[in-house]
C-alpha cells in the first residue's frame, strides 16, 4: 500500500453528509492518525458497543497498540475482531452570525480492519520504537530499553486499515444571505499546537540537561525558543 493510492469508496467508508468534505486518498487519511495522539477504537462489547481511547502508531497500512497481555482490548484485537478506529484533530471554533451555523474546523479519520498480534521480537522490538518514535524521536536510544520481564508482560497488536475515509472542515463561516448584515461579530478562532514549560522530574539530578532531541520537539511547537 502506498500513500498516493484511494481506499475504494463503498457504503462501509463513504461520507454521506457534507459528501465534500469526504476524502480517500491514503496521504490524508493516514496524515489524521499519525498527527493525532489518540485513537478510539470500537468494537462490539459482549454487553455493548464499546469505545476505548488508545495511544497509536501506523506502520504502514497497520494500526499499532500495545497494552498488557492481560488486557480484554489486546486480547479483543488479537483475535481477528472487525474494528473501527477513528481520530480527531480540532483546529478551531467557528463562529457564524447565526447560531445554526456554528461550526468547528477539524480533521477527522474513520478505519475499518482487522487486527493481528505481534509476536516475533524483531517486529515487537521494531514496533515498540516505532510507538517511541511518536511520543519522543530519539528518546529510544537514550532512556533504558524494555527488559525480558516487560516485554513478557507486553501484547503488541497491528490493525490491517482494510477501508478508510477522512472528512475535512476548513474555512470561514458561511451564513445566510439574511443575515451577513448582522452586526455580530463572526469568523475563526484558530487551537494553537504548543507545548508548556518542562517540568523536570523530582529527582533529576541538577547536572542533567534536556537532550537535542527534545530542545527539537519544542522548537517544533513553539517556534525558535529557548528551552529552560
Amino acid at each position: 500500500m502506498t500513500e498516493n493510492e484511494s481506499f475504494e469508496q463503498t457504503p462501509l467508508n463513504q461520507v454521506k453528509r457534507v459528501a465534500k468534505r469526504g476524502h480517500y486518498d491514503k496521504e490524508t487519511v493516514f496524515a489524521v492518525f499519525d498527527q493525532a495522539w489518540i485513537c478510539h477504537v470500537g468494537f462490539a462489547g459482549d454487553e455493548f458497543p464499546t469505545i476505548i481511547p488508545m495511544f497509536h502508531v501506523r506502520v504502514g497500512d497497520e494500526i499499532v497498540f500495545h497494552g498488557a497481555t492481560t488486557s480484554r482490548l489486546m486480547k479483543m484485537l488479537a483475535s481477528g475482531q472487525k474494528v473501527c478506529l477513528s481520530a480527531t484533530l480540532v483546529d478551531g471554533l467557528v463562529l457564524a452570525k447565526s447560531l445554526f451555523h456554528h461550526s468547528m474546523n477539524y480533521r477527522s479519520a474513520v478505519a475499518f480492519g482487522t487486527g493481528r498480534l505481534i509476536e516475533s521480537q524483531t517486529e515487537t522490538l521494531s514496533a515498540l520504537k516505532a510507538l517511541s518514535d511518536k511520543v519522543m524521536e530519539g528518546r529510544w536510544n537514550d532512556a533504558r530499553q524494555p527488559n525480558a520481564k516487560e516485554l513478557k508482560a507486553t501484547s503488541l497488536v497491528a490493525v490491517k486499515i482494510e477501508s478508510a475515509s477522512a472528512k475535512i472542515r476548513a474555512g470561514g463561516p458561511v451564513d445566510d444571505k439574511e443575515d451577513e448584515s448582522l452586526p455580530v461579530w463572526a469568523g475563526v478562532v484558530p487551537f494553537l499546537d504548543v507545548v508548556g514549560p518542562l517540568e523536570p522530574a523530582s529527582d533529576l539530578a541538577d547536572h542533567i540537561e534536556a537532550p537535542g532531541y527534545l530542545t527539537d520537539f519544542y522548537n517544533q511547537h513553539n517556534g525558535e525558543t529557548e528551552l529552560r
